[in-house]
């Protein structure tokens, strides 16, 4: 069962709380008497968060296991400052007028103390919530920097690191494939291309590609016309699966391809052999790098979201985090928290790694500096399973 809008006490056996005590921001002081404050959502007993997701999308519905998880995690350990954590959560349908009217439902209704999401929906809400200083932990984009009160471990990927990786495998010129032709995800070509060139990679122009009337040899062959031998795609991962496989048939023989989505394990069953070969970023401690990080957070998923069958999931992971960063703010703006000092103090964070599960970052900046090391993981020759390939590759090219 979610814990969702239930408050009943988490708690499990003695036994794993010297394990819990480690996974993750160190938090709290374990059972210590709370004293009765007055901001929003915080008694003597508990604090209450607010959740929200696109839950109607497929790849964001794992997302409120990991916050189950973790917030599971901070429970057994008897919560922040003697206060169990306990929340509501909405879904924004990824709307942005069902957003700014769930967020306020959650901070008027429900007096949240504060947001996690998991959602892009959340731009046109983010002036109210600053006018209303409630912080906000989740996920980002650039163009959202500017707001002090929000929070976030990534904006956005460092595009040199992807054509360090491209180069790090022999290619020399990369063709860009889209579906769709939104102004934002032109946008974020033309930043990977000038990036791209800084570093000496040749570019081609962009192909456009829709599954319900394009053809991926006709992919493949402007592939072939353009001299291209690497590929990236900004497309759902079974629009780049035809094309790979199209590529494949024409022997292009193609010296890497990079999908900047698609490091689910779900997909493997269906899509992993005509994915096989393909490398895909990732922004924290990949599954399959395992450790102590990994382990517990998969210890965690087990026993607070059982009902996740796969919990090796991006945006399970990515809310875990998120929900681990509102509980670092939460524990370092003291017994008697208020939303100012919880903004202030959080800020203030240099060497954020999630128990290190993530790169650490430097919370007074980050808003503004691209991500600029992460993981590669490639979908193996049988296309069962993902194989990392570089645990950590920067911008500069430096690694392991």
């Amino acid at each position: 069962m979610r814990l969702g809008s239930l408050t009943r006490p988490l708690g499990l056996a003695a036994t794993i709380l010297v394990a819990a005590a480690t996974s993750c921001s160190t938090l709290g002081d374990g059972g210590e008497a709370a004293a009765a404050c007055n901001s929003p959502g915080v008694t003597s007993e508990q604090v209450k968060l607010g959740f929200v997701v696109s839950d109607s999308s497929a790849a964001l519905s794992s997302a409120r296991s990991g916050v189950d998880a973790r917030i599971g995690l901070a429970n057994e350990q008897g919560g922040i400052h003697g206060r169990r954590i306990v929340y509501q959560w909405r879904d924004d349908a990824n709307s942005p007028s069902q957003n700014a009217r769930v967020t306020e439902e959650l901070l008027r209704r429900e007096s949240a103390f504060g947001l996690v999401t998991a959602t892009s929906a959340i731009g046109d809400s983010l002036d109210s919530l600053t006018t209303q200083g409630v912080p906000v932990v989740g996920l980002a984009q650039s163009a959202w920097a500017k707001y002090q009160n929000l929070f976030s471990y990534q904006y956005e990927p460092s595009p040199e690191t992807v054509g360090r990786y491209i180069q790090a495998s022999r290619g020399t010129k990369v063709a860009f494939v889209t579906t769709g032709a939104s102004a934002f995800t032109l946008d974020i070509i033309s930043r990977y291309k000038a990036a791209f060139g800084s570093i000496g990679l040749a570019t081609t122009e962009t192909i456009s590609y829709a599954s319900s009337s394009d053809s991926p040899a006709r992919v493949a062959q402007k592939l072939a016309d353009f001299g291209a031998d690497s590929l990236i795609g900004f497309t759902a991962p079974q629009d780049f699966a035809a094309i790979v496989h199209a590529t494949r048939a024409a022997n292009l023989n193609l010296a890497t391809s990079v999908s900047l989505t698609g490091y689910d394990r779900g997909l493997l069953p269906t899509l992993g052999p005509a994915l096989a070969g393909v490398s895909f970023p990732v922004y924290f401690r990949p599954f399959e790098a395992g450790g102590a990080p990994i382990d517990r957070y998969r210890n965690a998923m087990t026993r607070f979201a059982p009902e996740t069958i796969q919990p090796e999931q991006q945006f399970a992971m990515r809310a875990f985090i998120y929900t681990d960063l509102f509980l670092r703010g939460l524990e370092l703006a003291g017994d008697c928290p208020t939303r100012e000092g919880f903004i202030s103090a959080l800020r203030g964070v240099t060497d954020y790694d999630a128990g290190g599960l993530i790169e650490p970052v430097d919370l007074s900046t980050n808003a503004g500096q691209p991500l600029s090391c992460y993981a590669f993981v490639q979908i193996n020759p049988a296309g069962d399973a993902f194989q990392v390939v570089r645990e950590r590759l920067c911008a500069d090219g430096t690694g392991s």
